[in-house]
C-alpha cells in the first residue's frame, strides 16, 4: 500500500499501516475497533469524529455531514473504513451523510493516496422480499426507505473509488438497538407466530462481522479481495423460529405463543396496537431474507464462527438489561 504517509516519508513501518475508521463509537464500529485492535501489525487508528475520540485512537475532527471539514481528512492514512451512516431523518440529512458526506471523504481518500477501502452498506437496499438464498447479482436493488436510497447512492461512489462493498444483514449482539427490541415489541402486540415463522434470515453476530472488517482492511494481498459489492451475513441463514427460540431459551423474549397468524392478522395486530415498529419491520422479520455470502468470508480467510445464534449465549445479558430498562421506561 502506498498511503499518503508512505510517500512523504513519515511512516518508518510500511507493515504498520494507519486506519482511518468512521463510525468508531457505534455498536458495529466499537466491535471492528477492538478486532482491529487485536490484529498484529496495525498502526495507529485515526476516528473520524465530531467531538471525542474512542481511547486508543488518534482523533480526526471533520463531520460527515459537512463535507468542508473533511478537507485533508484522510492524510496519512494507507486504509479507510468507512461504517458512519445515518439510518434515521429526513431525506436531506441522511443524503448529507451517505452521499455527500461519503462522496467528500472518498475525494479525500483518493487524493491521500489511501490504497483500500472498506465500506459498509446494508441488505436492506434490496428492500422487500422475499429473497431466499439470493446472489448479489440476481436481484435488482429496490430500496423502500429514504436511509436505504442513499446508502444505496453511496454504495456507488464507494465503488467508484475502488471500494470493497459490504451489504450487512441483520447484526445481533451487545449494543444491538434495532433487531431484537423490534422483535420484542412486534411479539407483544402480534403475539404469535407470525405467518409459520418459517422465514430464512441472514444474520451475523456484530464481533464475527468486525473480525471480517479488519481482516479485510489489513489483508497483505490486496488483489483476493477485488472492488465490487459482496453480502456479509454468516454463511448459514438463519431460521425466525430459531432465533426467537434462542432468544427465548436465553431469557431475552418470552417464549412464542404457540397461535400461527397469518400475515393480514399479524399486520392489524400492529396497527391496533400503537408501538415503536411496524409492518415494514414485520416483513424483514417474517417473510425470506437470506443472501448468500459464502464468498466474502472466503476470499478475506475469516472464519465465519458457529453463527449468530451460537453467539447470543453471550449477549444475552446485555439484551436482557436492555430491554428491561426500555420496559421500565
Amino acid at each position: 500500500m502506498t498511503g499518503a504517509r508512505g510517500k512523504s516519508g513519515g511512516r518508518s513501518d510500511a507493515d504498520r499501516p494507519a486506519v482511518l475508521l468512521t463510525g468508531a463509537g457505534g455498536f458495529i464500529g466499537s466491535a471492528v475497533l477492538a478486532a482491529l485492535r487485536a490484529l498484529p501489525g496495525i498502526g495507529e487508528v485515526r476516528a473520524l469524529t465530531r467531538s471525542s475520540a474512542p481511547a486508543g485512537t488518534v482523533p480526526v475532527a471533520a463531520d460527515l455531514a459537512d463535507p468542508a471539514t473533511l478537507r485533508g481528512a484522510a492524510g496519512g492514512a494507507d486504509v479507510l473504513v468507512h461504517l458512519a451512516s445515518l439510518v434515521g431523518g429526513p431525506e436531506e440529512e441522511c443524503a448529507a451523510v451517505n452521499v455527500h458526506g461519503t462522496r467528500a471523504l472518498l475525494a479525500e481518500a483518493g487524493r491521500a493516496g489511501v490504497g483500500r477501502i472498506v465500506h459498509l452498506s446494508t441488505s436492506a437496499v434490496y428492500g422487500a422480499g422475499p429473497h431466499r438464498g439470493v446472489g448479489v447479482d440476481e436481484v435488482a436493488p429496490a430500496p423502500v426507505s429514504v436511509a436505504s436510497r442513499t446508502r444505496l447512492t453511496g454504495e456507488r461512489a464507494a465503488l467508484d473509488a475502488g471500494a470493497v462493498v459490504l451489504r450487512a444483514p441483520l447484526v445481533l449482539g451487545a449494543g444491538d438497538r434495532w433487531v431484537v427490541p423490534c422483535l420484542a415489541d412486534l411479539l407483544r402486540r402480534a403475539p404469535a407466530r407470525w405467518d409459520g415463522g418459517g422465514a430464512l434470515l441472514s444474520l451475523v453476530a456484530v464481533g464475527d462481522l468486525a473480525r471480517l472488517i479488519a481482516d479485510l482492511a489489513l489483508a497483505p494481498d490486496r488483489a483476493a479481495v477485488p472492488s465490487g459489492v459482496y453480502h456479509a451475513g454468516h454463511p448459514e441463514p438463519a431460521s425466525l423460529t430459531g432465533l426467537l427460540a434462542t432468544l427465548a431459551e436465553h431469557g431475552v423474549l418470552p417464549p412464542v405463543p404457540g397461535a400461527d397468524w397469518p400475515w393480514e392478522r399479524c399486520a392489524a395486530a400492529l396497527r391496533r396496537t400503537p408501538g415503536v415498529f411496524g409492518e415494514r419491520q414485520l416483513e424483514l422479520m417474517a417473510r425470506h431474507h437470506w443472501y448468500r455470502s459464502e464468498e466474502i468470508w472466503r476470499l478475506a480467510g475469516t472464519d465465519p464462527g458457529p453463527g449468530p445464534l451460537h453467539r447470543l449465549a453471550d449477549a444475552a445479558p446485555w439484551y436482557r438489561a436492555h430491554l428491561s430498562g426500555q420496559s421500565a421506561a
